[in-house]
């Protein structure tokens, strides 16, 4: 059983989400005190975090922000602002995926099972892949380069895990959101681009540049 924290100030959509989580088997948590997320997150260690963006004191890409110092979680964000600019600056400040309000149920269910699927069903404990000097643990999803370790999403590990497994081979922008969102039904045209443009932020960050190459129109590959 999963621990979600829900951040939502809109006290009935937060009982309607809780309610409808709690019936496929989550826990969920709403948050009380707005002007300390923080310390009700430490408190509930979730699983995975439903934030929304404009909340009372901080918003949402704030409260992102802090988490992100000390966790790794899953941070979905829930927005009215739905726009490219929100969408892409939600994930920027960390967050693993966008949901729209008004919500809809199927989405919402599908996209928070999504998450908890591909971030906490990893296999293969204790192994690794050596590329470019650097090497990647399948086991707790962080790259290790001569530069130090680097902190991965969820994400961002699945993406590289992927391409790595088809080394010198072209991956589809279809199959990447396959294998990170098990379908692309749901999937905001540029959530893929920023995830990737992220992933290639930190390789360059780790001493790694143009390790991920894009073939206009047909994918990605490293070679």
């Amino acid at each position: 059983m999963y621990q979600i924290l829900l951040v939502e100030d809109d006290r009935a959509l937060a009982l309607a989400v809780q309610k409808l989580l709690e019936s496929y088997g989550s826990r969920v948590r709403c948050v009380e005190d707005f002007a300390d997320v923080l310390g009700e997150f430490a408190a509930c260690q979730p699983q995975l975090v439903l934030m929304d963006i404009k909340l009372p004191y901080r918003d949402g890409y704030y409260w992102c922000s802090r988490i992100r110092e000390i966790s790794a979680v899953p941070v979905v964000f829930l927005s009215s602002a739905s726009d490219n600019m929100n969408i892409v600056m939600a994930l920027n400040m960390g967050g693993d995926d966008f949901i729209a309000k008004p919500v809809d149920p199927m989405v919402l269910t599908a996209k928070v099972q999504a998450v908890l699927r591909r971030t906490y069903e990893i296999a293969g404990a204790g192994q690794t892949v050596e590329f470019c000097g650097a090497t990647l643990s399948l086991g707790d999803g962080c790259l290790h380069t001569e530069k130090g370790r680097v902190e991965l999403t969820k994400n961002e590990f699945r993406i590289l895990q992927l391409l790595l497994e088809n080394r010198g081979k072209i991956v589809s922008r279809e199959e990447l959101m396959m294998r990170l969102w098990q379908s692309d039904l749901y999937v905001e045209e540029n959530t893929l681009t920023v995830n990737v443009a992220r992933l290639r932020k930190k390789l360059e960050e780790g001493g790694l540049e143009g390790v991920i190459l894009t073939k206009p129109g047909r994918g990605y590959i490293i070679l």
